[in-house]
């Protein structure tokens, strides 16, 4: 009776350490998903704010040219962005 108990808990007490070692090797994985999706993030929130500072670069330029060439009395015809 005895050994058979003691077989049954330690049949269960490997069967658990399995199931942490699973788990342990899942959060692993899970970690480096994280990772990769958190560099990810980071490369995408570097490039929005660079076209952001190059989108503001080509609106002053474009201003200073609007104002030049009123300066210049040279004639401006504007045309509706179609989107």
């Amino acid at each position: 009776m005895k050994r058979r108990l003691c077989r049954e808990y330690i049949e269960e007490i490997e069967r658990l350490e399995r199931s942490i070692r699973e788990l342990e090797e899942e959060i692993i994985e899970l970690r480096m998903q994280l990772k990769l999706k958190v560099d990810e993030a980071n490369r995408l929130a570097i490039e929005n704010a660079s076209l952001r500072h190059k989108l503001e670069m080509q609106k002053k330029t474009y201003q200073r040219m609007v104002e030049l060439l009123k300066k210049m009395k040279f004639p401006i015809i504007f045309l509706p962005d179609d989107e």
